[in-house]
């Protein structure tokens, strides 16, 4: 085990730096932050770059078989944890693992969430951990949706991060992959074509396209898809929350 103490250590300095995308790109790692995700990272077997917390912190993860005297895992102090911290209440333990995403979409089966520009990292968690819990294979994001390693995007998945496939690519890429293998493309829109999704039998493989807070699907990934789809308004509300519309539809298909 190393012991670092101050903040203004080299390593200590670079690691708080993954909290911005930029850096996270350039050095091809992520942080993240509580046990709940280290023990969930741990139990998926993945492999740490380092592992960081105070004493009494570290002494908790050992309950779950890390070696303590691994090089990789750093004894901090309070000062360092606040450094390194994303939240007002750190629970003083971290871990730095690998950026290792797939490079393409190779699947051609299953249920999927396709995620057009979705720009809120708190929906796209949620969306990714009730795709998670609905049993679905994974969620594509198109490369402009919000950072799939963004530290709150990280919390709000609260481990599904390592139960299910999560790949950034070409959405048009994705739906014509999908639409190959005979799997209905279903986008969700308030649209006058768009049909209610009670309409909707349950299919055993699909994908399911959930479209930017402000502005929805593009045209051109709506025109992509094979059906439009909606969910009844009753009251007077205008429209859904992003993430809670893309659960009522992933149950309904689930």
């Amino acid at each position: 085990m190393q012991q670092i103490s101050s903040v203004n250590n080299k390593t200590i300095k670079d690691l708080a730096k993954l909290n911005k995308k930029k850096y996270r790109e350039d050095m091809g790692m992520y942080i993240i932050e509580g046990f709940h995700l280290i023990e969930e990272a741990l139990k998926d077997g993945r492999k740490f770059q380092y592992l960081l917390g105070t004493d009494e912190a570290l002494s908790k993860v050992e309950e779950y078989g890390v070696d303590l005297s691994n090089k990789s895992v750093i004894l901090i102090n309070k000062a360092i944890t606040r450094h390194l911290s994303s939240t007002k209440n750190s629970q003083e333990i971290f871990m730095v693992l690998k950026i290792d995403q797939p490079k393409e979409f190779p699947f051609n089966y299953g249920k999927w969430v396709l995620l057009d520009n979705l720009a809120d990292p708190g929906n796209v968690g949620t969306i990714i951990r009730t795709a998670d819990a609905a049993g679905f294979d994974g969620v594509v994001l198109s490369p402009e949706s919000v950072d799939l390693y963004n530290p709150k995007t990280q919390r709000a998945m609260q481990g599904s991060q390592f139960h299910i496939e999560l790949i950034k690519q070409d959405l048009a890429s994705v739906i014509t992959t999908l639409k190959s293998y005979d799997i209905p493309v279903y986008a969700s829109m308030l649209d006058k074509t768009a049909k209610e999704l009670p309409d909707f039998e349950k299919v055993p493989q699909l994908g399911l396209v959930i479209g930017n807070e402000a502005h929805g699907v593009s045209d051109f990934i709506a025109k992509l898809s094979d059906e439009k789809l909606y969910i009844p308004i009753k009251g007077q509300a205008e429209s859904l929350n992003a993430a809670v519309a893309a659960g009522i539809m992933i149950y309904h298909f689930a």
